[in-house]
């Protein structure tokens, strides 16, 4: 198959595909005779590794380790399970910061209703904020 019917495939833009190519996640494709790339399926299903593992949060960096491992014949799977760790490490990490920051927009919105709107003021809302979570706030 072409690189077009290869990135719709998947949703892709053919320069994400000839990109993968150049940092080596996907091999260069065999050629037709009149220059154009020529894809297979284990081309494809490669690619759809590659996306997946992306879905899942893993860098291309992770992924391109994970290709090299196998294709020297080495199980991955335990080095995919320590990056799933990694990650879900990280994950619960911006959850928790972003559960922080929730909880800090509905305290600003509630605190809204009490300030006035005062001319000459970016906005009193978040001026108020930055008040009350400045440096010195921060370090109580």
């Amino acid at each position: 198959m072409r690189i077009g019917q290869l990135a719709d495939r998947f949703g892709l833009n053919p320069k994400t595909v000839r990109y993968y190519e150049s940092i080596d996640l996907l091999p260069e494709p065999v050629r037709t005779p009149s220059g154009y790339r020529d894809y297979d399926e284990a081309d494809a299903e490669r690619l759809s590794f590659i996306r997946t593992a992306q879905r899942l949060g893993l860098s291309l960096d992770d992924i391109r380790e994970i290709l090299a491992l196998h294709e020297r014949d080495e199980p991955p799977c335990g080095h995919v399970v320590a990056l799933l760790r990694h990650h879900t490490k990280e994950l619960d990490q911006r959850i928790a910061e972003m559960q922080q920051l929730r909880d800090e927009l509905t305290d600003m919105v509630a605190r809204a209703a009490e300030l006035k709107d005062t001319p000459g003021t970016f906005c009193g809302v978040i001026e108020h904020s930055a008040d009350h979570n400045g440096p010195a706030a921060r370090s109580r």
